[in-house]
């Protein structure tokens, strides 16, 4: 596996108290992207040269993130192309042993904070066995190479609970159903998210309650389909955390503001420094690690990080 990185920049000298990241993309350069390709040219050699080219450029990418100071970082779903699908016969797990060794070295001496997201079709509350079956499938492959990258339960995988299907309270039974079913090496990592339509901040933190799943809180979303609104988002992150044991490392949360001339729940291109700056104020170092949703990636990130350096200098100092 090639290891090589075209870009460099000075080094942040931030500390470890809050993490800053952002989500799957670093598109500087041919070696940091990702690549895929549709399942009629998925032969067994062409998936092998992308698996080899996609763990190349994830090592880029960690090596440019740390090089900046950026300790967080959403690895794309695709980065083994039809990871959970029959389709991909390979098995990459044995193949690219080294690379994985590697990798995972990496992120341990980064100290980098690692997540996936599985995708809007992942889905363990529908009311379709078939569905259900599929779902369980992409979250053992997200499981599988989270495993191969990380040892501890701290890099964690993102579910929303799903769709409603008419009843929403037996929708929300079924999720937890299926929850208890799955494996321990996946209940170890998954955690569930607040989304803009269905499940509501208090849907999630009631769930989190029974099943004992932490909870990600995701600002958009709450914004676009509230709940317990006598409390401000201060207050609604005490309760979050509640859900996180230690051995789940820091409460994380998806942060992301609204693009002013799109879709609801469109994330803007960047982030708006002053009003990150207004949420961050109150917030205690030790207390949270952030995942940026936002178009330009990293170059928010960056922007971010300077701006609490400057103005919070407590959230990121030892």
């Amino acid at each position: 596996m090639t290891r090589i990185v075209g870009h460099t920049r000075a080094i942040l000298t931030i500390g470890d108290k809050m993490k800053i990241g952002y989500a799957c993309t670093l598109a500087l350069q041919d070696d940091t992207k990702m690549r895929s390709c549709i399942a009629k040219n998925a032969s067994e050699l062409r998936l092998i040269e992308l698996i080899d080219h996609n763990l190349t450029a994830l090592s880029n990418i960690l090596t440019y993130n740390h090089q900046q100071g950026i300790k967080m970082f959403r690895i794309s779903s695709d980065i083994i192309p039809f990871g959970s699908s029959p389709i991909n016969s390979v098995d990459w797990q044995t193949l690219f042993q080294s690379a994985f060794t590697f990798l995972q070295e990496q992120i341990k001496r980064y100290d980098m904070r690692i997540s996936m997201h599985p995708g809007q079709y992942t889905i363990i509350n529908s009311p379709n066995p078939e569905v259900v079956q599929r779902a369980i499938a992409d979250l053992q492959y997200h499981c599988a190479l989270l495993d191969l990258l990380c040892e501890d339960a701290t890099h964690k995988m993102v579910l929303h609970v799903g769709g409603v299907y008419g009843d929403k309270q037996e929708a929300m039974k079924r999720f937890m159903a299926e929850y208890r079913e799955l494996d321990e090496t996946i209940k170890r990592r998954l955690i569930i998210e607040n989304d803009d339509r269905y499940y509501t901040l208090e849907d999630v933190l009631w769930i989190a309650e029974k099943i004992q799943i932490p909870v990600v809180f995701d600002n958009l979303h709450h914004k676009l389909n509230p709940s317990l609104t006598n409390l401000n988002e201060k207050q609604c992150l005490a309760l979050v955390k509640q859900t996180w044991k230690s051995v789940d490392g820091r409460m994380k949360m998806h942060y992301s503001e609204q693009d002013p001339l799109k879709r609801a729940g469109a994330h803007a291109s960047s982030i708006d420094i002053e009003t990150f700056l207004e949420f961050c104020k109150d917030l205690q170092k030790e207390e949270v690690d952030i995942m940026l949703e936002v178009k330009d990636k990293h170059v928010s990130a960056l922007c971010v990080i300077e701006a609490l350096r400057n103005k919070y200098p407590w959230l990121l100092e030892e």
